[in-house]
């Protein structure tokens, strides 16, 4: 809320943001699928998605915040259980949230980049058009389309601060990327 509250931050939500916008900033950086950025010029890469189904319980379900299947016999991914994730907290009922993954489609929400022989040659070309980019930086999963835990996303956004705020300091050309995606 500090953060948001900052008068240089404003947010805006609800509003799809590409390319032609990026013009009133002095920097992007975009965590948003690389290949939309470019209107899929490349032709769409492939990803994953997931379908939520929501479940509400009397007492506990599971015992804690998640627990990830990779059972071939269990339809859904991982199940998550949010009363845990604030253990001082009691509740007589539950909700939980299923995790249900498939491929994504074009009117999908993309959550997990695939990364197959194909992907990575489209990859590979819309590198070369990010690495042209002056004023965009690539971020996280979709940005960099590579798989990454969440933890490791979020270091990554920190080093990417450090070595933004490092550029413009030195007057350094800010890059497209700050981690080679393919190097991972």
């Amino acid at each position: 809320e500090k953060m948001l509250a900052h008068p240089n931050i404003k947010l805006s939500l609800g509003v799809k943001f590409n390319r032609a916008q990026t013009a009133v900033y002095d920097h992007v950086f975009y965590s948003g699928p690389i290949d939309a950025w470019y209107d899929y010029v490349e032709g769409r890469l492939g990803y994953r998605t997931l379908d939520f189904v929501t479940e509400r319980h009397e007492g506990d379900y599971q015992g804690n915040p998640v627990i990830n299947y990779g059972d071939v016999d269990v339809p859904w991914t991982r199940i998550s259980e949010h009363k845990h994730f604030a253990p001082w907290e009691n509740h007589a009922k539950t909700l939980i949230f299923k995790e249900y993954s498939r491929l994504c489609g074009e009117n999908d929400i993309p959550y997990y980049p695939i990364r197959l022989v194909k992907e990575k040659e489209q990859l590979v070309k819309y590198i070369k058009i990010a690495n042209e980019e002056t004023k965009t930086t690539f971020v996280g999963r979709l940005g960099t389309y590579r798989y990454l835990d969440m933890h490791v996303t979020i270091a990554e956004a920190l080093d990417v601060v450090s070595a933004y705020l490092a550029c413009v300091e030195k007057g350094e050309k800010v890059p497209a990327f700050m981690i080679d995606p393919l190097a991972s």
